[in-house]
């Protein structure tokens, strides 16, 4: 599996996370004022590195990262993965 930057882009856009513009750029996602996860995507042009880590560091197994990626996967989901994950209060 590859991990483009636009499709990095649009997950950060999505999951409405916060971002701080510095170097690569770190992202935030975080819920009820806590940062639950934090990953960063390299400015370097072409695919990102390792996409299984990316993977890993949103909590998601493949399939969901997948369903991320394609659209099934949106805010409330995500949180809902979260929850049940025990992540979230």
């Amino acid at each position: 599996m590859t991990l483009k930057r636009a499709e990095f882009d649009r997950i950060v856009t999505k999951l409405n996370l916060r971002v701080r513009q510095s170097g690569d750029l770190p992202v935030y996602f975080e819920y009820e004022d806590k940062m639950i996860v934090r990953s960063r995507r390299s400015n370097k042009q072409g695919d990102l590195p390792m996409p299984h880590a990316i993977r890993q560091q949103f909590k998601l197994d493949e399939d969901q990262f997948r369903d991320l990626l394609n659209c099934p996967l949106d805010y409330d989901g995500y949180v809902a993965i979260l929850r049940e994950k025990g992540l979230l209060g």
